[in-house]
């Protein structure tokens, strides 16, 4: 539950503003608890904890509003009270209200939590029995009420009408000593009932002086009439002082004897601190980071929390483990590397970032030199500093440290420091350290263009207007803009042209290669925005082209549902026509005439009635009708039957078996015309002769009733001959159709097929003229 402080060097977390950071955040605690450990707090490397915390912050955010306002610390009254002090009865209060507070702060958490500040709160501590003591015996204002002891009840009854009967006395006697009194009153001095009296008169008065005025010109004088009544009421006074006492002290000691006050108050802290988390990720519009174990850095759009409208940038480190910031002075670069520093140091201090998204890894420490410092008692330069700090950075550089160097190579030669900072680099790079480093040093551009694990970037700068844009620009080293901006300053253009002059060939190709990149880079900007935008017009017109087909997919949908229930209506018509015309074709004299319609209407109630919908054959391919090659007889086939694992196939005028692996499948049958109640008949006009009558597939009775109507039909309009297709299989349908051919009188005589038209499936019906 407590945070462990790690060993972060001091000078590195002021140098990147934390100590700012931990102030925002005791601000926003509501006790001197929270406060407290919110100034004290520091990062932890314990992945574990730092996932805990942010747990417990999320749950202060989303789950239970923790309010902890009232409670106070009272380490130092629970101190005081376990030394055998006894507390004043505001402070008893103070204590008992506080640690109240705690549980009810418990009670919320039990109630509403989702599990992380659950099992914080387990540790506050049940303090009810010490709460009800105090709060029972003490009055608001922390004194001792009259119930709180029987004798204590008892002494404050009998003390009061003594009083009264002391102030009563007294004022019988104002009138007989009216000329000696400096005032006509009653006082009291010294807890005893007196009367003023003249001190030149005071001889006059029998009683006993029990003060003086601080002139001396009054003394205050006990009549002996109330002597004996102010020394029981005196009495009673001390009698009630000491209950009083002993009350204090049995609450005082119940406080010092209640073992869980300091959990309970180690806890509020915590709580507290979580709270001020809280407040300050919804004030500063903070993100839960990720955390990582590969030691890469991805932030997007992250921010400088404390700089008011901060401009947020991308920020990534992995396969790039040193990022090189070049650039113009007051451009943000310093900004940008204590961004990255702080974003750490509050991830591992369980607190949110300020970014939109936040993939972080736990480092063991932060490196930094920023800043420039001279130390006078140590007679160090600004450059002898910075590479005191160089020095500690490349002792413990390792991949899980985070660097962070400005200006690397500043305060000395240019040529000596560009040197200083690339072998400084190289070594960070050996280290496999990962790190922000910024830079004025021109070499090190070049140096970073071919370095692997390094790589340029700079941060905008706009000439026309000499401000920066504070944009971070990751691939592009950056420029100085020193002429820019010493043009734009107005300096003589001689001065300008003798300075370029000096600077040689080669630092001017360096700048205009830099001011072609930009000029590239802005130009791929804005390709890249307008491609962009044309691919929102695209998918845009994309959603609005397949809303339209979905409309009329739903529309062609309704139109075929509406096509199909015509059809099936007018099928149905047909059919009972054709019921209706068969019970005419019994009268001899209608007979040819009635069979030419009910022809007429067969065939266009066949080619009106819809196809059935296509559906898709998820079985097996092989099917009655497919046509296969047997390898085996080196020869093509239809199948003729379905036996499990095992066809028939007709070859030729042979019918083989063989198994289902032993084929391959060469085309698919055409498929069958759709079954109806009447005969299958197939033609090529509604006028043509019948010539054939499909019955495989159908039942006996199905089949005999199918050719008694079409050989009916063919007597009556005189065709012949009439080829019946069966099938073979087991030749039990073919039996039955010729028995009913034997005994029918319209039928001259009927044989099978020739062997290459259908053979045994086949038979030819003549019929009677």
């Amino acid at each position: 539950m407590l945070l462990i402080e790690m060993s972060f060097d001091a000078r590195a977390l002021s140098a990147l503003d934390f100590p700012r950071v931990l102030s925002a955040l005791a601000e926003r605690s509501a006790t001197t608890l929270g406060a407290e450990r919110a100034r004290a707090l520091r990062p932890s490397d314990d992945a574990g904890r730092i996932a805990r915390e942010l747990d417990e912050l999320e749950d202060a955010l989303f789950g239970v509003s923790l309010s902890l306002g009232g409670i106070q610390d009272i380490r130092d009254l629970h101190a005081r009270a376990g030394e055998g002090r006894v507390l004043a009865g505001q402070e008893l209060l103070n204590a008992a209200y506080s640690l109240d507070g705690a549980m009810t702060v418990k009670r919320a958490i039990n109630a509403n939590s989702r599990g992380p500040l659950r099992e914080l709160a387990v540790d506050l501590g049940d303090h009810s029995e010490l709460v009800r003591r105090v709060l029972s015996a003490l009055d608001r204002d922390g004194g001792v009420r009259d119930d709180a002891s029987p004798r204590l009840r008892d002494l404050r009854k009998r003390i009061e009408p003594l009083r009264g009967r002391i102030r009563e006395r007294l004022a019988a006697t104002l009138d007989k000593w009216a000329d000696v009194l400096q005032e006509h009153i009653v006082t009291i001095r010294r807890d005893r009932y007196v009367l003023p009296v003249q001190a030149s008169r005071v001889g006059q008065v029998q009683g006993i002086i029990v003060d003086a005025s601080a002139t001396g010109q009054t003394y205050f004088v006990e009549p002996a009439a109330v002597t004996q009544l102010n020394n029981e009421l005196t009495r009673l006074i001390l009698d009630e002082e000491a209950e009083v006492r002993r009350i204090l002290t049995e609450l005082s000691g119940l406080l010092a004897s209640d073992a869980a006050v300091p959990m309970t108050l180690a806890v509020i802290g915590e709580l507290d601190l979580i709270a001020a988390k809280a407040r300050l990720a919804r004030d500063w519009r903070l993100n839960r980071p990720e955390q990582v174990e590969d030691g890469s850095y991805d932030l997007r759009e992250v921010r400088h929390p404390l700089i008011e409208n901060p401009v947020a940038n991308d920020l990534a480190l992995g396969d790039t483990k040193l990022l090189l910031i070049t650039g113009p002075n007051m451009g943000g670069k310093t900004a940008t590397i204590k961004t990255l520093g702080l974003a750490v140091l509050m991830h591992q201090c369980g607190m949110y970032v300020a970014a939109a998204s936040a993939r972080l890894p736990v480092v063991r420490d932060v490196l930094v030199d920023i800043g420039d410092e001279q130390s006078i008692e140590a007679s160090l330069s600004t450059f002898a500093s910075h590479l005191k700090h160089l020095r500690y950075v490349l002792r413990h550089a390792a991949p899980d440290t985070l660097v962070l160097v400005d200006e690397l190579g500043s305060g000395t030669d240019p040529n000596e420091g560009a040197a200083l900072a690339q072998a400084l680099i190289e070594c960070l790079l050996t280290q496999d350290a990962r790190g922000v480093i910024t830079s004025h040093l021109s070499p090190l551009k070049l140096f970073a263009l071919e370095t692997p694990g390094l790589k340029n970037a700079s941060m905008g700068f706009d000439v026309d207007t000499l401000a920066p844009t504070y944009v971070l620009q990751v691939g592009q080293p950056g420029r100085s803009f020193a002429l820019a901006i010493a043009q734009r300053m107005g300096l003589p253009a001689d001065v300008l042209r003798r300075a370029e002059d000096l600077l040689g060939p080669d630092a001017g190709l360096m700048e205009r290669m830099l001011e072609g990149l930009e000029r590239e880079r802005t130009d791929l900007r804005a390709q890249l925005d307008a491609t962009a935008a044309a691919r929102r017009d695209a998918e845009a017109e994309l959603g609005r082209v397949r809303q339209e087909r979905e409309t009329l997919e739903a529309r062609r949908n309704e139109m075929l549902a509406e096509a199909s229930q015509k059809a099936e209506s007018l099928y149905a018509d047909a059919v009972e026509r054709v019921r209706t015309l068969r019970a005419r074709a019994q009268e001899d004299s209608a007979r040819p005439r009635v069979m030419q319609e009910l022809r007429e209407l067969r065939v266009a109630a066949q080619k009106t009635r819809p196809a059935p919908a296509p559906r898709e054959d998820r079985g097996d391919p092989i099917r009655v009708g497919s046509s296969v090659d047997v390898p085996a007889y080196n020869a093509t086939g239809q199948v003729l039957e379905l036996r499990g694992d095992d066809l028939v196939v007709q070859l030729g005028v042979m019918k083989v078996g063989v198994k289902r692996r032993d084929v391959r499948l060469k085309q698919e049958a055409k498929p069958q015309a759709p079954k109806t109640r009447g005969p299958r008949f197939t033609g090529t006009a509604p006028t043509a002769s019948l010539k054939e009558l499909q019955l495989r597939g159908m039942g006996v009775e199905e089949a005999v009733e199918e050719l008694r109507t079409a050989i009916l039909e063919a007597h009556a309009l005189k065709e012949t001959p009439l080829r019946v297709v069966h099938g073979k299989g087991q030749g039990v349908l073919r039996r039955l159709l010729r028995d009913y051919l034997k005994n029918d009188k319209k039928v001259e005589s009927f044989h099978d097929a020739e062997p290459n038209q259908g053979g045994h499936g086949v038979t030819i019906v003549n019929i009677r003229r």
